[in-house]
């Protein structure tokens, strides 16, 4: 039981934990101006005006929609809105996100090891805040927490406490979803067919399926125009080689133009796909399906030709996971934890905004790829930990583990006496 100077000292420290991250937040460097949110309400409104969608650029700049066409049916309501409205709506749904998301990856873990559930959740929020991908997914007003949660509930219907509910059978809905919003996060549902989940597989499929025909019939000629030339325009999205791109396209373009970008772009890309359906078979059976979902997380930022920082949220459930296993460790705990903090400060630092795309040293390699290392890196290192309740599996209770004993008629023997 607490006492109620252990709950004023925690207070204490999450209040100076919450200003402390909010003082941060306010004069870092790097505020996005809501640019990407200014991109979607500009094209839902020439889109309602014109009927066009992918010929609206932001004044100013070289940028427009890149999204397929469900997303911007998922976005029509912003034309209701003023544009301050827009914003607030969009920052409050990503929150809501990311309250979820600190909730599936960081409740688990209090609960089991018996913490006070507020105070850890306080202070992951804090950590989540300050974390350079985060900061920049609210400040731009992008939709990637949305997406994330959007995944990460198909992985909670699909676990233990949802066996033997009804809501089961909607786990894969959010996948299709998130896949028909955005393509990055349609390697989820390569991701159940790996695992066997056929059932989810075909519910994300068709979800994804019908959720674009919904984008057909809102706009059959802006969706012949995304599917044939729009999806296959990279110039629209940006320059490979710049700093926010931290994909392994990104990396590569960054080692100089003379090398075959592209061929060694499909290689490599099929080497990190070929690791990723490894780790993730090896980590589905052994039961670690937060492991699993964390890894298809990182392939997906991996070989995206774009992967700007934003984009990196998907890290997150990976350093929950790593984070958590290195609180298990008996051996060489503080080295592991203290190798968790050097993550959190680096992915928190914005340190690939300290360099130049057209610098060719060492120093602009390394640092201005830290992201994209960073990934690779837990690609490989995420650790797999058998008897963790995983996706279909539920885990066999206790009582269900022991043997019942033989009914005495079978065994011959008389049963003992009670006492």
């Amino acid at each position: 039981m607490l006492t109620r100077g252990t709950t004023t000292a925690r207070t204490a420290v999450l209040v100076v934990s919450v200003l402390v991250t909010a003082l941060v937040l306010a004069v870092i460097p790097g505020h996005r101006g809501w640019f990407d949110i200014g991109v979607y309400y500009g094209t839902v409104r020439h889109w309602a005006d014109t009927g066009q969608l992918y010929d609206y650029v932001r004044p100013g700049t070289v940028y427009g929609f890149t999204y397929p066409p469900f997303a911007a049916v998922c976005m029509l309501p912003m034309r209701l809105l003023g544009w301050h409205p827009a914003i607030a709506v969009g920052v409050a749904l990503s929150a809501v996100a990311t309250a979820l998301l600190l909730y599936w990856l960081v409740d688990p873990i209090a609960r089991r090891r018996g913490w006070c559930r507020w105070y850890a959740f306080g202070l992951a929020a804090c950590l989540c805040a300050l974390s350079n991908p985060v900061r920049d997914t609210f400040s731009f007003g992008q939709v990637n927490l949305l997406l994330v949660a959007l995944v990460f509930a198909d992985h909670q219907l699909s676990g233990r406490r949802f066996a033997d509910s009804r809501w089961r059978l909607l786990a894969g809905v959010g996948t299709g979803l998130a896949a028909a919003i955005k393509l990055t996060p349609a390697l989820f549902i390569v991701h159940l067919l790996l695992t066997r989940r056929w059932r989810a597989a075909a519910t994300a499929t068709g979800t994804a399926l019908g959720a674009t025909g919904v984008g057909f019939l809102f706009g059959p000629g802006v969706s012949r125009q995304f599917w044939t030339v729009t999806l296959w325009d990279t110039d629209r999205v940006g320059g490979f080689a710049n700093m926010s791109n931290q994909s392994l396209q990104g990396l590569i373009a960054r080692l100089g133009p003379q090398l075959p970008g592209r061929a060694l772009w499909v290689a490599a890309a099929l080497v990190v796909l070929g690791l990723w359906a490894y780790r993730l078979c090896r980590a589905d059976a052994a039961g670690d399906g937060l492991a699993a979902y964390s890894l298809t997380g990182i392939a997906c930022c991996l070989v995206s030709p774009i992967t700007w920082v934003h984009h990196l949220v998907w890290m997150l459930p990976a350093l929950v996971v790593l984070a958590d296993a290195a609180l298990d460790r008996t051996r060489g705990r503080g080295l592991l934890l203290t190798l968790c903090w050097l993550l959190q400060l680096v992915i928190s630092s914005g340190m690939v905004w300290l360099w130049h795309p057209d610098g060719r040293g060492p120093g602009s390699f390394f640092g201005g790829s830290a992201y994209a290392l960073l990934t690779l890196a837990l690609l490989l290192a995420v650790p797999i930990r058998r008897g963790r309740d995983g996706p279909g599996r539920p885990a066999v209770s206790a009582r269900a583990a022991v043997p019942e004993p033989a009914p005495a008629h079978r065994t011959g023997r008389r049963p003992a006496p009670v006492g």
